[in-house]
């Protein structure tokens, strides 16, 4: 008989009291995305050809000035969410994965999929 599997079963989140500094680290990231704007920015650099969008490709999606959409790029880029090249007279952003997957972790329901034609052991505890 194989060994049995152990599933998490909540969200990280709901598994464990976050330390202060993950927490913190999280709290910034939360809020560089908790404005509309920023997130849409983040989403449409993520899901523009090539992974990079330039900022002449964000722009014209908003009734923003170029300023504005200058601040909130600066908020993601602090953040650590998104990177940065000059080419010429434009920046070209991308997305920096590593970053935006701790967003996505902290709320997945599970760790890791159960094996495919394993058993799997699930203890109910109830309160």
């Amino acid at each position: 008989m194989a060994a049995p599997v152990t599933i998490q079963c909540c969200a990280p989140i709901a598994r464990e009291p976050l330390a202060e500094a993950e927490a913190a680290e999280l709290a910034t990231l939360l809020k560089a995305v908790a404005d509309p704007v920023r997130l849409r920015l983040l989403s449409m650099i993520g899901s523009h050809a090539g992974g990079e969008a330039c900022v002449c490709d964000l722009t014209d999606s908003f009734d923003l000035t170029a300023p504005t959409i200058s601040h909130h790029l600066k908020v993601l880029r602090t953040a650590g969410l998104i990177d940065g090249e000059r080419r010429g007279t434009w920046v070209y952003y991308r997305i920096i994965p590593e970053v935006v997957n701790k967003l996505g972790a902290l709320f997945a329901p599970l760790a890791a999929p159960a094996p495919a034609g394993r058993p799997v052991d699930v203890e109910l505890i109830t309160v």
